[in-house]
């Protein structure tokens, strides 16, 4: 057992992304995840850095060249986009321990979460999980490694006892979310942008979402939604632009709206704080529709864009997937946005089920209807950990390149179109929706400066993926060849242990008649981390 006394030296590692969202925009957000338990790190005396691995990027002699450097007793890696990141996780670990066998590697995010054991059996490297969120369980951890204290103790990991892959149970759910503070200080602000080259970070809001959509794994790592504290969060990104000049708040969590008072008085406070922020996040329709009367206050607190997910055009799909939404809800929200100068972003998932062309064909005719400004389309992505891989387990794979998990690229078999024909639809209903009069008009003659520039910067980027999605389809398409099952190729699925963190208990308090009163709603490595589920987890890289 480790005896070093305190302090520690602690990297945060955040590995290279292969994924095309994180290497074409040439723009780059901070590792929420490793900064969030950073911060608690840095109060309790540790010595601690980031290297971002992710910006550049930067090739492996150069990552273990810097780890080397630094000389670290420990190593922490997580990725908000865990799935596709891990097999790169796999590599930076193998070669830190050839190059540094005494150095300690902690891995944590939602994919090692549920797949600890898988982890553990087949990655001698990584010596320690941290599963769930990361901030109390991580302080706890590296204290008791730092004591030589039994590891077993630290609730909420995953290690190996006698070479066998052990669980030391859930982690207590943080309940108060501003009880650990963010560690801005070990990035240089200056190194991360978005929308367009304005300096930019990521925060939370809150954490969890109590939705039951099948195929998102937010409820389960999560497991209850919280909220921070409104008025320090905005006081934290007010101090933020004045003394590091952000411009961008780009919100990782699922459901920021989800308490109207809570959001409200966010929005008040940093209407407050006058300071000229853009937000941008992912929300409910449901909520945009619920707030009709107070999105002016959106707007005067610069929210810029929400991301709405539309996932499916039909009722059936929609009530087996367990999304809650209904269709007109969806196009009224959009049509809300607008009215108060806010873009909205339509996120829309194919594969849910055996499709055929006409399904695509219905697609783009209801995506028409609902006229968003901007357009997001992904492939349904089975996890082991959700609900949804129960419906999946019998479907083929198509690609099984880990790496290639990242929602942009089809990875269930579609049995009434081949995956050529699958990704031309994709591309066709991308190239409709964005090149349609209204589209053109709102990219080129927008009369909002700000609308515009959104409006634009996303056509940019989307300028630059295309060819590279075009070439390495054509480059991958040869392989993409059904041959195992989804079951067969992870396993059983992970979603009976359902919780990733231990709910805490209900207090009853002596008053009349004994009402029972649940403690107050209030990151992983991985996160957020946030990342993040199937695509909601995991889905914002």
């Amino acid at each position: 057992m480790h005896t070093s006394p305190l302090p520690l030296r602690i990297l945060l590692l955040n590995p290279p992304h292969t994924a095309i969202g994180s290497r074409i925009p040439r723009e780059h957000l901070p590792p929420l995840g490793l900064l969030s338990i950073g911060g608690p790190l840095l109060d309790a005396g540790h010595e601690v850095q980031l290297l971002d691995a992710d910006i550049g990027p930067l090739p492996m002699h150069h990552i273990i060249e810097a780890v080397a450097r630094f000389a670290p007793d420990v190593v922490m890696m997580g990725h908000s986009g865990s799935s596709s990141a891990h097999p790169t996780v796999i590599r930076i670990a193998d070669a830190l321990k050839r190059c540094l066998p005494g150095v300690w590697i902690v891995y944590g995010g939602v994919f090692p979460t549920y797949h600890w054991q898988d982890v553990l059996r087949g990655v001698p490297a990584i010596d320690c999980i941290v599963r769930g969120e990361g901030e109390h369980t991580t302080l706890q951890l590296v204290q008791a490694y730092a004591a030589g204290h039994d590891l077993r103790t630290v609730a909420g990991i995953a290690l190996r006892v006698d070479d066998v892959p052990t669980s030391t149970g859930d982690a207590k759910m943080i309940v108060d979310l501003d009880a650990y503070r963010i560690g801005w200080e070990l990035i240089d602000h200056d190194r991360y942008s978005y929308w367009g080259g304005r300096k930019a970070v990521v925060v939370q809001f809150s954490r969890g979402c109590p939705y039951l959509c099948s195929y998102c794994g937010q409820r389960g790592f999560w497991t209850r939604w919280r909220h921070r504290d409104p008025v320090l969060l905005a006081k934290e990104l007010a101090r933020l632009h004045r003394e590091h000049g952000v411009q961008l708040i780009n919100f990782a969590d699922e459901l920021p709206t989800g308490s109207r008072k809570a959001w409200k008085a966010f929005l008040k406070a940093l209407i407050a704080e006058n300071v000229p922020l853009g937000l941008v996040g992912s929300t409910r329709a449901g909520d945009i529709v619920r707030d009709a009367d107070i999105l002016h206050l959106y707007r005067r607190a610069g929210v810029i864009r929400f991301l709405l997910g539309i996932e499916s055009y039909e009722a059936a799909t929609l009530a087996k997937i367990r999304k809650g939404a209904d269709t007109t809800e969806d196009r009224h929200a959009i049509q809300l946005l607008r009215q108060h100068g806010i873009l909205s972003m339509a996120t829309y998932v194919v594969g849910f089920e055996e499709e055929t062309d006409r399904d695509y064909w219905n697609s783009l005719r209801h995506l028409l209807r609902y006229d968003p400004d901007q357009i997001q389309l992904l492939y349904v992505t089975p996890h082991r950990w959700t609900p949804y891989f129960n419906d999946v387990a019998n479907r083929r794979v198509i690609e099984r390149d880990q790496r290639n998990w990242d929602y942009k690229h089809q990875v269930l078999e579609t049995r009434g179109v081949p995956p050529w024909r699958v990704f031309l639809w994709f591309k066709f209903i991308e190239a409709v929706m964005q090149l349609r009069p209204k589209a053109l008009w709102r990219v080129l003659l927008q009369p909002d400066p700000e609308l515009r520039h959104g409006m634009r910067w996303y056509t940019r980027m989307g300028r630059r993926v295309w060819p590279h999605e075009v070439f390495g389809f054509l480059r991958n398409v040869l392989r993409m060849r059904p041959s195992i099952t989804v079951a067969g190729f992870w396993g059983g699925s992970d979603q009976l242990p359902e919780e990733a963190l231990a709910k805490p208990q209900r207090q009853r308090r002596p008053i009349a008649l004994q009402v029972v009163t649940a403690a107050p709603a209030s990151a992983t490595l991985d996160a957020g981390i946030p990342a993040p589920g199937s695509i909601r987890s995991e889905r914002h890289q």
